[in-house]
């Protein structure tokens, strides 16, 4: 009688522990979205509450192009991203530098409508409730901008100097992990500003 034989089934592929900087990304994202869903409940609760003026739907002009120039940015650091892992390193830095360009056109419109409050509305830190907690959400997440777009700068230099290429990809997708972040958090971020406060 001869002996059946079965066939040994394969051994599963190993598993790999996820790339350490997507994972330190990943903490902070979720550090940073405890964070601004503070402010954002703050706001929410603070909202109509102030006892003099200005008042949101007196002052707030909604930015819809400089909204419109923030979320393209999304769309240029993921293509930028793809190519620099195809090995398209020019086309990687003009999109990374487009995205450089529309964060920091976004920054200059925060930067415009907060002058125009100051100078013809008046409307401080410490004016109200209203000015407190506008300014520290809009604030809070203007910092993340600036802080985002010194990092793509330093990126796009480097990158200018022929130290960027492919094999760099999975720290330049860090660091479009934060962007795509920042992008997300102005979507709530306008949403409770310019449509649900006012």
């Amino acid at each position: 009688m001869s002996e059946a034989t079965f066939p040994i089934a394969q051994a599963p592929d190993a598993w790999k522990l996820p790339y350490r900087g997507k994972v330190a990304m990943a903490c902070l994202i979720i550090a940073e979205s405890a964070i601004f869903t503070i402010f954002v409940v703050a706001y929410l609760y603070y909202a109509g509450r102030s006892l003099s003026g200005p008042t949101p739907r007196e002052v707030l002009e909604t930015p819809i192009f400089y909204t419109i120039c923030l979320l393209s940015s999304s769309l240029t650091i993921h293509f930028a991203e793809k190519f620099l892992v195809r090995g398209g390193r020019g086309v990687f830095l003009g999109l990374w530098f487009l995205t450089i360009l529309l964060g920091g056109l976004f920054l200059f419109g925060t930067g415009w409508e907060w002058h125009r409050l100051i100078y013809e509305h008046g409307l401080t830190i410490s004016t109200n409730l209203f000015g407190t907690t506008y300014y520290s959400l809009v604030g809070l997440h203007a910092f993340h901008v600036t802080v985002g777009l010194i990092m793509l700068s330093i990126v796009f230099l480097f990158g200018l100097a022929g130290r960027v290429g492919s094999e760099q990809s999975a720290r330049v997708e860090v660091l479009s992990m934060y962007w795509h972040f920042v992008d997300a958090v102005w979507v709530v971020v306008f949403t409770v500003v310019y449509i649900l406060g006012r």
